[in-house]
């Protein structure tokens, strides 16, 4: 007879399989196998007490049948579930489909996938956390109760098909009271006054006339043009020079909300795709010792690093790097957030000999990237600190002092792995009381800026600040609202649609606590009470019920519909009643009256469509130059083009303005250089694709690389204007685009 080891993940399974001998079967469960059911209520409510009605889906019964018949053959059965509390609670559901009870199954749990850390699991098993299960419990049913009782009042007072959440609402707010905050900004106009000494020193005003001179102190164009022409007359020398050193702190490991974000920043991922590339990372993957997990579990909003990996971590910086870079004792970190759960770990690789050089071989290039970003973090966590050297020049005339500041890098540090993007901005040896040749001096405009809006990386650091939601719901939370409409993604910003703001109106004015923040980070703070044994789960639904569907049902009769019902003076095809201009989830659209016995409807038909919405065809002139039939002018997600009028049967296409042709030549065969358009955006490729398959995503210009020759494309990067390599990625500092050479 075998041992039975149950995990959620096929992948996970085929990892630990990998490890253990012929005495253990490892079955997957592929996720949660019991739920609330789809489409009822699914919490039986008496005498104060829920009770939730879990069923087995039909996606999952085979696997339950198959679980079942190998835990009877099984003389022990293992839950190896993730250890979070969704983690906790599959095992608690797993327990109960195939008939036993949670608490008699030994529960094993381990933060990497590697053998070491099995066989020790296997050493120590507990039982499962019933805490922990009723605090996700709690979750779930207040989740349940707010989507199912709220978001049908809002489909049936402003449109069908809108949603609420207890997070998602709440994070909604967020992202609309900025929206709020950039329609209400006022730019307010100050001015500088900025100065360039020779040898090309720049300089701000930051004294004139005994007045220290801050940001907005000049407001006005007469003001500065004064102190302009004052200034500009007189002479200057230094009157300080200044040199301090400073640290730079090495960072701490990743935890999941800092991982998106950085994910996001350095790498343009999603914290969607992330999440997706660190799953697999954790779960496994195949190299030639087999199957194996190389990063540590990623959903953790701990900073933990168990000594193991520590002492590991500074072998390795002392081997490879030498003793300078190694601090005298281990860095310990701990988290800020709200909730953490230290007795977990960071997110870490799990071994340090599997370098980014070796993973090369193994993983996909987008496993890759996260794997080395994730590596390096951790590696760097444990190394010296960087120190710099900031360096700052007064110099001063009779009226103005003017302020100069430098920089440079003394010792790397943890630079030495994660990389040092800023050049040094080094000042010229002067000494004080040295007279200096002014340049040029000018008074410069400029407006304040509004706040800008949120991309998902700042909105997860923003819930995490907040203590809203938790490391496994940031990014289905934010997915969500994209997915329900409420949300556009454009150039990376969040930007909430119309429907978004009605629907928080009405929240803020009915529901105040949905969309409160503090509200929302309390009942988190609540249910860590649950799992941590110090609130009961029963109590805290019945406290969060009762006054919720008092206000549903006071909603039902206060909140006036915002849904059209406007006569249009044409009677139904279909029964004769009146015919009504109504609003949905896709726009207007008319509809009978007499809904829903009966359910005519038909789209309206706006100038320049054809029936049933599509654009009307537009002739041209052009012949299509593979099957010589007219081309027609037609519209698709990226705007309008040309297209075969003999569609299917010839489906070319054609942009309808001629592309943009660069000046300089593709560098890799010679060909034209033409501005293209993809589904990613703009990009530049070679006119001789697909036999040359040169490609950029920012304009090459003439200018060449000092490294490799390759043309170099000018592009702001972390918010300044750069020239970067299209091939080696070197970067320098930009000047005016009319000094390419």
């Amino acid at each position: 007879m075998k041992n039975l080891i149950i995990v959620e993940s096929p992948a996970k399974a085929r990892t630990i399989k990998n490890f253990l001998g012929k005495d253990y079967e490892v079955i997957a469960s592929k996720g949660h196998i019991r739920d609330l059911p789809k489409h009822s209520f699914g919490i039986k409510i008496e005498d104060g007490k829920f009770e939730p009605q879990y069923r087995v889906d039909k996606d999952h019964s085979a696997i339950v049948k198959q679980m079942k018949d190998l835990a009877k053959k099984s003389d022990q059965i293992y839950i190896a579930t993730d250890e979070d509390r969704e983690g906790e609670a599959i095992g608690y559901h797993i327990a109960k489909a195939i008939g036993k009870e949670p608490e008699t199954l030994p529960r094993i749990v381990f933060h990497e996938i590697t053998k070491n850390a099995i066989q020790k699991a296997l050493e120590n098993p507990r039982t499962i956390d019933m805490d922990q299960v009723n605090a996700q419990q709690a979750r779930r049913l207040l989740d349940r109760i707010v989507g199912y009782k709220l978001s049908p009042l809002l489909a049936s007072k402003i449109q069908k098909g809108l949603s609420a959440g207890r997070v998602q609402s709440a994070a909604l707010k967020i992202v609309v009271d900025r929206e709020r905050e950039i329609k209400a900004f006022k730019p307010v106009e100050y001015w500088s006054i900025d100065a360039v000494f020779k040898p090309q020193i720049d300089a701000a005003l930051v004294e004139y006339k005994g007045e220290k001179i801050a940001k907005m102190t000049i407001k006005n164009g007469e003001t500065a043009h004064e102190i302009e022409t004052t200034l500009k007359g007189e002479t200057y020398r230094v009157k300080s020079i200044e040199k301090k050193q400073r640290k730079s702190s090495t960072p701490p490991p990743f935890m999941t909300s800092t991982l998106q974000q950085s994910a996001s920043g350095r790498l343009s991922f999603s914290p969607k795709k992330t999440m997706m590339i660190a799953q697999k990372l954790y779960e496994g993957v195949k190299t030639d010792q087999g199957q194996m997990g190389v990063i540590t579990y990623m959903r953790t909003d701990s900073l933990n690093i168990a000594k193991e990996a520590r002492d590991a971590a500074r072998e390795t910086i002392l081997q490879t790097f030498g003793e300078k870079y190694l601090p005298p004792k281990p860095k310990i970190y701990s988290s800020k957030a709200k909730g953490a759960q230290e007795a977990h770990e960071a997110i870490r690789p799990t071994r340090l000999d599997f370098t980014p050089q070796i993973a090369a071989k193994y993983l996909s290039p987008d496993e890759l990237k996260l794997y080395k970003l994730i590596y390096n973090r951790f590696l760097a966590s444990q190394m010296a600190d960087a120190i710099l050297e900031s360096q700052t020049i007064l110099f001063a005339s009779e009226d103005g002092v003017f302020k100069a500041t430098g920089r440079k890098l003394v010792f790397d540090g943890f630079y030495r792995v994660m990389g040092y993007d800023d050049k040094d901005k080094l000042l010229p040896e002067l000494k004080e009381g040295q007279e200096v040749p002014l340049e040029k001096l000018t008074a410069n405009q400029h407006f304040t800026e509004p706040p800008p809006r949120y991309t998902e990386a700042s909105l997860i650091k923003k819930l995490e600040s907040l203590g809203i939601g938790r490391p496994s719901t940031y990014a289905p939370t934010i997915s969500l609202l994209v997915a329900r409409d409420y949300l556009k993604i454009e150039k990376r910003q969040l930007i909430p649609t119309p429907i978004a703001f009605t629907v928080i109106e009405i929240l803020e004015k009915h529901f105040p606590e949905i969309v409160d923040t503090n509200f929302t980070a309390e009942m988190e703070e609540k249910l860590d009470e649950v799992a941590e044994r110090k609130s009961d789960w029963q109590k805290l639904l019945l406290d969060f019920y009762g006054p919720f569907i008092e206000k549903v049902e006071q909603g039902k009769k206060e909140i006036k519909s915002l849904k059209k019902a406007e006569p249009i003076g044409r009677e139904c095809p279909e029964c004769g009643s009146e015919l009504l201009l109504r609003s949905g989830r896709y726009g207007d659209f008319i509809a009978c009256s007499n809904f829903p016995k009966c359910k005519y409807t038909e789209a309206i038909v706006k100038d320049g469509e054809e029936e049933g919405g599509a654009p009307k065809t537009q002739t041209t002139d052009e012949v299509c130059d593979k099957c010589g039939a007219p081309m027609v002018i037609k519209s698709g997600r990226r705007g309008s083009f040309l297209a075969c009028s003999s569609y299917p049967k010839c489906k070319n296409t054609k942009p309808l303005e001629k592309p943009k042709t660069l000046e300089i030549k593709c560098p890799e065969c010679g060909g034209e250089l033409i501005e293209r358009n993809s589904r990613r955006g703009k990009f530049f490729g070679c006119s001789n694709y697909p036999k040359c398959t040169f490609v950029s995503k920012f304009e090459p210009t003439a200018k060449k690389c000092p490294e490799c020759e390759y043309p170099m494309a000018r592009r702001t990067f972390r918010g300044k204007d750069v020239y970067e390599c299209i091939k080696c990625k070197h970067k320098e500092e930009a000047g005016a685009p009319e000094s390419e050479k």
